[in-house]
């Protein structure tokens, strides 16, 4: 590589790893969710239109400067910039953008504008940081997910069969008894199903109230471990990922050499005083 092209790799990095850059882009965001969220107004739109057409065409001008120069910062290596997720993440965003805002396509055009607005969660460190811990949960929420299931299967075939004839509004079919016991789950008026079924049997209270002990206060509080366990993996990932490099091993080396050094005659001088201690006064 070239001193020249060198310097400039180094530039488009200083600059792309610089916060006032970052500070800049997060500010572009922002400032693009407002003219979306004024273009949304009929009265603004008709009267402003043009010039929030301009400004998101200058929006994505910017995001695409961002993107070539964190390519220049990457380059020769531009798998680099691909290989990181968000990249690509901003990558898409940009490529949906350029969908042209006429005929068939204005509306998906308008769509993928507003995903301009979720770049916010690439832009900061703590939201990039919720985002990993969310797809770190994932694979254990599968586990979470199944034994969620399984519950719900079973109280929704005992409900059927306890409930349908009392209350048919909640309980004619599988399907419908699902349904109520999600509305259940989620604490919504949920004591208005079960006071319509102790109408007629006055012990369907043990049924409700397990139900709602097992999938609400059980299952949810499944869910939190496990999102705050993979937030604090994610957190040690993070730190370990921003840790400084280690240093080169000949400089190593050498300063372990330099520290053995200083040792060796330490002990010397501890040896030359044992056998040659100083006479009493």
């Amino acid at each position: 590589m070239t001193p020249h092209r060198r310097t400039r790799l180094e530039w488009a990095r200083r600059i792309t790893q610089s916060p006032p850059f970052n500070h800049a882009i997060t500010g572009v965001i922002l400032l693009n969710a407002v003219v979306i969220g004024l273009d949304t107004d009929a009265a603004l739109a008709q009267r402003w239109g043009h010039l929030f057409t301009l400004a998101n065409q200058i929006f994505l001008g910017v995001y695409i400067v961002e993107a070539l120069l964190k390519m220049a910062a990457e380059y020769p290596s531009l798998h680099r910039y691909f290989r990181d997720g968000w990249n690509l993440f901003d990558f898409g965003i940009i490529v949906v953008s350029l969908i042209p805002a006429t005929g068939q396509l204005a509306m998906l055009a308008r769509l993928a504008r507003l995903l301009r607005v979720l770049r916010l969660i690439s832009t900061l460190p703590e939201l990039r940081l919720i985002v990993a811990t969310l797809v770190r949960s994932i694979p254990s929420m599968g586990h979470v997910l199944a034994l969620m299931s399984i519950i719900f299967y079973v109280y929704a075939v005992a409900g059927y069969h306890l409930f349908h004839a009392v209350d048919p509004t909640h309980w004619r079919t599988l399907g419908i008894a699902l349904l109520s016991l999600f509305r259940i789950v989620t604490l919504e008026d949920w004591t208005d199903i079960m006071y319509a079924a102790m109408a007629v049997k006055p012990w369907a209270w043990v049924y409700f109230v397990s139900f709602v002990v097992l999938g609400t206060f059980v299952v949810v509080n499944l869910f939190i471990a496990v999102v705050i366990n993979n937030l604090e993996e994610a957190k040690a990932v993070r730190v370990a990922a921003e840790a400084p490099a280690p240093a080169n091993p000949a400089q190593l080396q050498a300063t372990l050499e330099q520290e053995l050094q200083a040792a060796r005659a330490a002990l010397e001088r501890i040896e030359t005083h044992l056998r040659h201690p100083p006479e009493a006064p």
